[in-house]
């Protein structure tokens, strides 16, 4: 009976304070500035909107403006609402409504407008003008998704669609506009994001649907259309999401980030973003705060018995999650979230009662019966993931006879012939297996590399060369007997001819081919003497081009080699004793692939080119490269090149004779090459389909 009594007596000292506090804040109120009236006008072609007091204020208040959705806010510190109703209808102008609210003893007025503008403030007596300036032509549109205002008739054709993978895993899909008047429209339907662009055509080779869960965002794919004047675009993101969008200029971006979801957590998304809320109590039981915190959030709130005593907090427009969390953290206490429930206790408590779940999941894990189930894989090899399965841990004590997926009880057998995986463990393992199994046996991701060594070739080479010789002719019947010749020999032939040589400077082969020559015979009867000039000349020009192209198709991070060429055997001594040896000269290709997140591809590439020259001696003519680059999909890039340059002038002369101007040319032979070899090696990969793969 004292209890019953004791806890009446309580009930009846709240219920008096609490009828006392709203007696003084009546009070209070009836003390303070009241708003007694809100009303809005066109005076000489200027918006008013006119806010009656009750006396006149001694400070202007303070404001901010909201571009979307357009507001203008303005707050009132000690001054109260004396409207009826909280929103009053305007719909003049640029100004819709007008709404009033008080929270404690601060008053907000919210100008919500229809295009967004700036304004200025002066006092009348105590009423206060609030002067909304006029919109610009070029103004932004008056619904929160416009970025620009259309002011163009004509249609005009996007310039360009691209899609990139942002920070954090966002995707971003940017648009190049025609101008940056055009207007655009972002609006959400259902799971879908739509964005319309006002007074534009899609040209023909934009109108695709863009498929892009590869690269690791919240949009699975892009669908663009024309639909009468206007270009649509629909954006399917997939997960939790959130998403913005601003224009710049003349690009458009939409960007979706992904919102990673913690089941624990009070609300989702970055920091603390609930419903604010504001407190301010005096030595209030802890019970009855974390109930009034119940009935702001509608969570249910379960309180353990072990919580108790006061706490004295003012908190002013503060997130409910972190006004809660400041409480809790007062207090010791801590929080467990499931579903719409809040189950809040000191944190031992909590600690204890984790541990003792734990403990108990435990031993009925240890006395749970088991059971065997056979696992069919398709693409991953029953060896490895058994071997997955039962890695233990390493090092001493009870760890080292640890499983890291099954419990100590379980086991996985092998069948390498049907590539059959048999698992023997409790029922919740095996469901962990089957998850696991799941995310492992699916097809590796394939890539195409095609290398192409373009080898180019230019030659040219001139050469000139010059034969001067003489001599005399003999008279057969009686005439003077032969003199000796003039040059480097001399023959006695009577009735014949003497001659020699001065100069034997012919012009040398080129390209294996000889050289063209003339040749001219000068002949004195009186004195029987002649002269023979001879000239030579050739030139010798030469274009080639070799192109090898490898290619191969590898799957993810495994490495693929192709070669191509001759395997010669050589026979060699060595101390006496007969050894062989065998040299390759081979075309090949070795790459690993790996490919990232985004699409790309990152390669370890070594590309060689051998050719053999000669066997005895051997020679080999070795060109190679070894890289590591990274491509995106489809592309092509240059990963080396060689250039060689050769350039030859040979000149041969006779000593004296070959310096005289002019004349020393019939006394020299010149010859000039010139020879270019560039090599070019390119890569291009490229991810296979998985319809291709299969």
């Amino acid at each position: 009976m004292k209890n019953r009594h004791i806890g009446w007596m309580g009930r009846w000292w709240q219920q008096l304070a609490l009828g006392l506090s709203l007696l003084l804040t009546a009070a209070f109120a009836q003390a303070q500035v009241a708003i007694e009236s809100v009303s809005g006008a066109v005076q000489s072609g200027v918006e008013v909107v006119k806010i009656d007091f009750s006396d006149a204020l001694s400070t202007p208040p303070t404001g901010f403006t909201v571009q979307s959705p357009a507001r203008i806010a303005l707050d009132f510190p000690y001054v109260v609402s004396g409207i009826g109703r909280a929103t009053t209808e305007v719909n003049q102008g640029n100004l819709r409504t007008v709404s009033v609210v008080q929270v404690g003893n601060r008053t907000r007025v919210v100008l919500n407008l229809k295009q967004a503008t700036t304004y200025t403030t002066q006092w009348q007596g105590k009423s206060l003008l609030v002067l909304l300036d006029a919109l610009a032509a070029s103004a932004p549109a008056p619904a929160a998704r416009m970025f620009a205002e259309n002011q163009s008739r004509d249609v005009q054709p996007l310039r360009d669609l691209d899609f990139r993978r942002g920070d954090e895993g966002a995707g971003r899909v940017v648009v190049s506009l025609p101008s940056s008047q055009v207007g655009v429209d972002v609006r959400q339907q259902g799971q879908l994001l739509v964005v319309e662009f006002m007074k534009t055509s899609l040209p023909e080779g934009m109108r695709r649907r863009l498929d892009v869960n590869d690269f690791g965002t919240p949009i699975k794919t892009i669908t663009t259309t024309q639909t009468g004047d206007r270009v649509r675009m629909e954006i399917l993101p997939q997960g939790v999401w959130v998403h913005s969008a601003y224009q710049t200029d003349e690009q458009f971006v939409l960007e979706v980030k992904p919102v990673k979801v913690d089941p624990t957590k009070l609300t989702q998304g970055p920091g603390y973003s609930g419903q604010k809320l504001s407190l301010n109590f005096q030595s209030i039981e802890i019970r009855s705060l974390l109930q009034v915190i119940a009935d702001f959030t509608n969570f249910n709130v379960i309180t353990s018995d072990s919580v108790s005593g006061t706490v004295t907090l003012r908190l002013q427009d503060v997130p409910w999650d972190q006004a809660l969390d400041i409480i809790l953290q007062a207090k010791g206490l801590g929080v467990r979230k499931t579903g719409n429930v809040l189950w809040i206790a000191p944190k031992e408590e909590i600690i204890a009662k984790e541990k003792l779940e734990l403990e108990s999941k435990a031993t009925v894990l240890s006395l749970e019966p088991v059971r065997t189930e056979s696992f069919q894989l398709n693409y991953a090899k029953a060896v490895d993931v058994a071997a997955q399965l039962s890695a233990t841990a390493t090092g001493s004590g009870p760890a080292a006879n640890t499983s890291r997926i099954l419990s100590p009880r379980g086991s996985a057998t092998a069948e390498t012939r049907t590539n059959q995986l048999f698992v023997t463990d409790v029922p919740s393992k095996l469901e962990q297996v089957q998850n696991l199994i799941t995310k492992l046996d699916i097809p590796v991701r394939q890539v195409l590399i095609e290398a192409r060594i373009v080898e180019a070739s230019d030659t040219f080479g001139r050469s000139l060369g010059v034969k001067l010789g003489g001599g005399i002719t003999a008279t057969p019947n009686g005439g003077p007997s032969p003199s000796v010749a003039i040059g480097s020999s001399y023959t006695d032939n009577i009735g014949g001819t003497t001659s020699g040589s001065f100069v034997n400077l012919p012009a040398v082969g080129l390209g294996d081919y000889n050289p063209a020559t003339f040749a001219l015979s000068i002949f004195s009867s009186a004195a029987n003497r002649f002269l023979n000039l001879e000239l030579s000349a050739l030139e010798a020009d030469g274009k080639g081009k070799v192109v090898s192209s490898p290619r191969v198709v590898t799957a993810d991070q495994k490495e693929a080699v192709i070669e191509q060429g001759r395997e010669v055997t050589l026979q060699s001594t060595f101390d006496g004793k007969p050894q062989t040896d065998k040299v390759k000269g081979v075309l090949s290709l070795k790459v690993t692939p790996r490919i990232t997140p985004d699409g790309g591809i990152v390669m370890a590439v070594e590309i060689t080119k051998n050719t053999i020259m000669s066997r005895s001696p051997v020679e080999i003519s070795v060109k190679s490269v070894k890289t590591e680059i990274l491509v995106e999909n489809g592309g092509t890039v240059v990963i080396g090149g060689i250039f060689e340059l050769s350039e030859t002038v040979d000149e041969t002369k006779v000593p004296l004779l070959g310096d005289i101007p002019g004349l020393g040319n019939l006394f020299k032979s010149r010859s000039r090459s010139t020879d270019k070899q560039e090599m070019l090696v390119f890569i291009t990969p490229k991810l296979v389909a998985d319809k291709a793969i299969r």
